[in-house]
């Protein structure tokens, strides 16, 4: 559905985006993620023909980007970090209005605001006027202007920044519903909004991209071992030395856990590809040791993440002191934008 090849966008001697190159299949929901500046909010202006990439090529739903751009606009809905509402219009006005300059007019044009208007769960703020909404709400409008083309490809940048927990899961929830058929992308700073909502994850640093895969196959790659937890009540027994002990742990480590409750953790590496839940607790018992709670650690996207940015910057070498400026100017730029 999304083929971008080698994208590169320069600013003056500095590239904002490299060679830039990933793929989204239909239905799927890809999370774009970076550093501020690393690239992204460019990547998605350059897909919505916001303005022009320098070299490299794009296409979306099999229109090329830059030389069929209308047809693309036709089939994407885009939500910008800040959405340009005319707060003093209506909710249904705004809509109308949102509609129109997408091409529908007539039965077309109420058949598609009333759908949105259904979709996103604005109904009852129809006739609302949007200065009027709180932040929750105006996000839901930002996404059915996005959406009132029906498009097949959704682009929103940061969907819910400044929002509150429960506007955060209601926008998350509504998100994975409107995928379905469409395919997604998201950036977001939100790492656990990630984990729940997408299918893949691309991760973009310094302009170029760092790691572009599903969640699974990441997880599988970032560590060659397993992790479980184990909770014990504290005896004053050595436990970590019964838990070196068995054949197969490569690491113990006891880990603070912030409560003087007579109980001790302990973080226990294993091989990625073997279950040794079932040694750990009979070595923890057998040695009549209380055994509380067991339970499997995930490596989080949270160390993805730091772990790629941080493997990429090591590599990289230090950029010269008027290219800095230059790079700098711009990742102020696009984080502001």
């Amino acid at each position: 559905m999304i083929e971008v090849q080698n994208l590169t966008k320069n600013y003056g001697p500095v590239a904002a985006i490299k060679n830039v190159s990933f793929e989204v299949g239909k239905g799927e929901i890809l999370g774009f993620l970076g550093p501020n500046g690393a690239g992204k909010t460019t990547t998605m202006r350059i897909l919505t023909g916001y303005f022009p990439a320098t070299s490299g090529s794009a296409k979306v739903a099999g229109y090329d980007v830059f030389n069929q751009i209308n047809e693309v606009r036709k089939r994407i809905g885009y939500l910008p970090e800040n959405v340009p509402l005319y707060t003093d219009m209506s909710v249904k006005g705004y809509l109308n209005l949102a509609a129109q300059m997408k091409g529908l007019s007539g039965s077309a044009k109420k058949k598609a605001v009333d759908r949105v208007i259904e979709e996103v769960g604005l109904i009852q703020m129809r006739s609302r006027l949007i200065k009027k909404l709180s932040k929750g709400y105006r996000q839901r409008v930002g996404l059915a202007q996005s959406l009132v083309n029906n498009p097949e490809v959704l682009i929103l940048d940061e969907p819910t920044v400044g929002l509150d927990p429960k506007q955060i899961t209601d926008i998350r929830s509504l998100i994975k519903h409107l995928a379905g058929d469409r395919t997604v992308i998201l950036s977001t700073h939100i790492l656990p909004e990630v984990s729940m909502t997408c299918d893949k994850v691309t991760i973009i640093n310094r302009g170029q991209i760092v790691v572009s895969d599903t969640l699974e196959n990441l997880t599988k790659r970032s560590t060659d071992f397993s992790e479980i937890s184990v909770l014990v009540r504290d005896h004053g027994k050595d436990v970590g030395s019964v838990l070196r002990g068995l054949p197969g742990v490569k690491e113990v480590k006891s880990v603070e856990t912030g409560k003087d409750n007579g109980t001790r953790k302990f973080d226990v590496s294993l091989p990625q590809d073997e279950d040794l839940r079932g040694a750990v607790a009979k070595a923890i018992t057998g040695a009549d040791i209380e055994l509380l709670e067991m339970a499997s650690r995930q490596v989080t996207l949270e160390e993805i993440f730091i772990r790629h940015i941080t493997k990429e910057e090591d590599h990289s070498p230090e950029p010269e002191a008027n290219e800095t400026a230059t790079a700098n100017s711009t990742e102020e730029e696009e984080a502001s934008e």
